[in-house]
């Protein structure tokens, strides 16, 4: 009787369990993120791997940032996820009140399913020239994890100009909401068409050897820029991306780290236990191994320039909204890359960031409208 009894407290536990699984979009989520947050949830969608986004997406939502962040557990060890990634944490210093969540752990079915999952997003297209964060698939799926939601994930200060608020996860805290995923099934995959950037690109040379000297890469996208004269705007803009890092051996709050970029790390929900100037830790994390090549002197910039943005934004500029963070990243992106001598730049999803091609006066127009396009399609932000 006793072992019968036991049973069906099994059953009961397990049934309780699953009933705990709430069916839902990422529409539904994003309409209020903070009353998702702990639940177990099953979404059928669409999944992107950039540059730097990893996330799940729906086109029909109407919100600044049209995607929640995906996030494997801590030690998963997967190949996909972001080449590179800047998060924020509070410092021993940090003037906001901060209390670090309780979150209950995730544990990853590493089936069949998540293996090919994981493999597909972390497939990347090879192109003759610089096809930055360039996945080779489009990926859906119905994936089912825990979400972490926020009320907003916009960064707030006080009226010192100190940092209070860190908003929420992933590239620049800037999502509201977070996937920690638990398994994955359906899979599905869409290989996406570069044949136009390729055609463009096909007779240029993009070195396989990696750096993981963040700080020489930095002082190198300063030397180059020299290459605009002194007093120009590209030059200004990117001495300002590569200065963020601070000199080597400086402890300016800023923090290198290589390896898994799509690991919800504990450590980061927890205030950091040193301090920073301005009492905020920016944990920049790239995955060297798909960085090939020159790709990393352009990471280091891009995440250079949000780093700036953040601790030292121009007068009446903060807080910078995800889509306009982004449209400065690359812009200042496209500075190091033209600095450099290199003929084009394209972005995961065929986007044709820059051509050397292009006729002198209209670089600009064709730089806006593609970027404008990239950020609004495939990153599905909004102004």
């Amino acid at each position: 009787m006793k072992r019968f009894l036991g049973l069906i407290a099994c059953c009961a536990i397990s049934l309780g369990v699953h009933a705990q699984v709430v069916d839902t979009t990422v529409c539904d989520v994003l309409k209020d993120p903070a009353s998702f947050n702990g639940k177990i949830v099953r979404i059928k969608s669409t999944v992107v791997a950039g540059f730097d986004q990893f996330a799940i997406q729906d086109e029909t939502c109407h919100h600044a940032v049209n995607s929640i962040w995906l996030a494997y557990p801590e030690g998963t060890k997967a190949k996909s996820g972001p080449l590179a990634l800047l998060q924020l944490q509070p410092a021993k210093n940090f003037a906001g009140a901060y209390t670090a969540p309780a979150r209950t752990p995730v544990t990853l079915d590493k089936s069949k399913d998540f293996k090919q999952f994981d493999s597909l997003l972390s497939t990347p297209h090879k192109s003759a020239g610089m096809c930055l964060g360039c996945a080779r698939y489009l990926v859906s799926a119905t994936l089912v994890g825990r979400i972490d939601g926020v009320a907003s994930a916009e960064l707030k200060k006080d009226a010192a100009g100190k940092l209070v608020g860190l908003g929420g996860f992933g590239n620049l805290n800037a999502y509201p909401a977070r996937l920690v995923l638990q398994s994955v099934a359906d899979v599905t995959s869409k290989e996406i068409d570069y044949s136009k950037t390729d055609a463009v690109s096909k007779s240029e040379q993009n070195p396989d050897q990696p750096t993981q000297d963040t700080i020489a890469a930095a002082a190198a996208a300063a030397k180059s820029a020299e290459a605009f004269g002194p007093g120009t705007a590209p030059l200004a803009a990117i001495q300002r991306a590569a200065n963020a890092y601070g000199k080597p051996k400086e402890d300016n709050g800023v923090t290198i780290g290589f390896g898994p970029t799509a690991e919800a790390a504990v450590k980061y929900d927890a205030q950091a236990p040193g301090n920073s100037p301005d009492g905020v830790i920016y944990n920049c994390t790239f995955n060297a191994g798909r960085l090939q090549g020159d790709q990393m002197t352009r990471a280091v910039v891009h995440m250079g320039e949000h780093i700036a943005n953040i601790r030292t934004p121009p007068a009446g500029s903060f807080p910078l909204s995800l889509y306009e963070s982004e449209f400065q990243g690359w812009v200042t992106t496209i500075y190091n890359t033209i600095s450099n001598g290199q003929k084009s730049l394209t972005l995961s999803g065929s986007y044709l960031l820059w051509n050397a091609a292009w006729a002198a006066d209209q670089r600009d127009k064709e730089l806006n409208e593609t970027l404008s396009k990239f950020l609004a399609e495939e990153q599905l932000l909004s102004r």
